[in-house]
């Protein structure tokens, strides 16, 4: 990619503690994602990282001292990666992903993978070894046009050819459908698309804070200004009612499918060959008044996380 300032940089390890109730440890190959989508949360990094370029115009490549005694992980979960796509087209230089997979080969560890990249498949091959091996991608939507506003990953179809690719070999897939932009994302054809070809259908709504929320807002006044008054109504003045709508129509559309829908619940097993679990993380709090209040796979708040992490490497 042009205009994309790129950095060689040495971290002392690069799997730290992580405070995310799924993963024991995070690993972040990269400072930065050259992805460059414009509702990221992490694109905070850069006031962690001193960078002054715009999100997805640096990118950091980690390089470290090889893993050592890495048995000492065994059964933990370890979770690529909550700052950056490991994954992002520069992977396919560098390698440091893969270099970190190698490592942590025969490990015992339990791997957990999020990306909005086809490039995993050629990991394949080291991933499947992984006991309860686990990778999502995130797709928001179906409509390519949109897609190519929002992000510069690859096309929606690569992700879920590689999603198919995924679990026709034997490996836990989820579809992340995430951040669901009201009147936009289509989730009940995004649930149609991929309800054969994953294990998990992941839902989060966007959720907009700090530097990106007025970018996301001048988006829709400008491309989509019959639904300024929807935004303004829930980003601006708070109202829930349209999640709340949305989570009954799902749970609804779900069950005719045959698919089971849960509240903010990660925590069951399933066999490989049963239909996919349909998890709603709305806002979860709020939403759901009565529900558990047992922690999200999905923070609300992922500057409370981050830092911590970053600053212990």
């Amino acid at each position: 990619m042009e205009d994309i300032r790129i950095s060689e940089i040495e971290t002392q390890c690069i799997l730290t503690k992580s405070n995310l109730p799924a993963s024991d440890y995070c690993a972040n190959p990269y400072v930065g994602c050259t992805h460059a989508c414009k509702y990221c949360y992490a694109s905070f990094m850069r006031r962690f990282t001193g960078h002054r370029e715009d999100w997805g115009r640096f990118l950091d490549v980690k390089f470290w001292s090889p893993l050592e005694n890495v048995e000492k992980y065994r059964g933990r979960t370890v979770f690529l990666s909550s700052v950056t796509d490991p994954y992002n087209p520069q992977e396919a230089v560098f390698k440091r992903t893969r270099t970190l997979l190698e490592e942590l080969s025969g490990s015992g560890i339990r791997l957990s993978i999020s990306t909005k990249s086809d490039l995993i498949v050629r990991d394949l091959d080291l991933i499947r070894n992984f006991p309860q091996a686990q990778v999502a991608w995130s797709v928001n939507t179906l409509d390519e046009s949109f897609r190519a506003d929002m992000d510069s990953a690859v096309p929606v179809e690569r992700r879920l050819g590689a999603m198919k690719i995924f679990h026709d070999s034997g490996v836990r897939t989820t579809c992340f459908i995430s951040p669901i932009f009201p009147g936009i994302t289509d989730v009940k054809a995004i649930i149609r698309t991929v309800k054969d070809q994953c294990n998990l259908i992941w839902l989060e709504n966007l959720n907009l804070r700090g530097a990106f929320k007025s970018v996301i807002l001048s988006y829709i006044r400008e491309k989509r200004p019959e639904l300024t008054p929807l935004y303004e109504r829930i980003y601006n003045r708070k109202d829930m009612s349209w999640w709340e709508e949305l989570d009954r129509e799902l749970a609804a559309y779900t069950s005719s499918l045959g698919l089971e829908y849960r509240i903010n619940d990660n925590s069951f097993t399933r066999p490989f060959s049963a239909p996919p679990v349909v998890v709603n993380f709305f806002y979860h709090e709020r939403i759901r008044k009565n529900a558990s209040s047992k922690a999200s796979v999905i923070q609300d708040n992922a500057q409370d996380i981050v830092p911590a992490e970053i600053q212990s490497e």
